[in-house]
């Protein structure tokens, strides 16, 4: 790989769409918690199917709306930010799945090339 990019870390949350924190959808209430701690970006990513530790499949079939389809919270920001955030998200998790792993970055920024 060219260049020496620098090492950050990725921050991936499993979830149900329908795990909610005092009657909120959590993966909103985690979102909005991980921007006020200052985390420079996170996505909120629906499945369209999957399954679990239950290994209960849910699939987002026209038949199933109300089925509780997968959702991926992805963080990526600096160690540091990282490990500041992952006990609150430890806390808050309380069915799904946590993973944590360093990734190279090669851009972070917006207007690229804009001048």
């Amino acid at each position: 790989m060219p260049g020496n990019y620098p090492t950050w870390m990725r921050l991936r949350i499993y979830i149900g769409e329908s795990d909610r924190y005092h009657g909120k959808p959590l993966y909103l209430y985690i979102l909005h918690r991980l921007k006020s701690m200052g985390i420079k970006g996170a996505t909120v990513f629906r499945g369209i199917a999957g399954y679990g530790s239950h290994s209960l499949i849910h699939t987002a079939d026209i038949l199933r709306l109300s089925e509780d389809l997968p959702v991926v919270i992805e963080v990526v920001d600096e160690e540091e930010a990282i490990r500041r955030v992952l006990e609150e998200v430890e806390k808050l998790v309380e069915e799904g799945l946590i993973t944590l792993e360093p990734v190279k970055i090669v851009y972070y920024g917006h207007q690229r090339g804009k001048k």
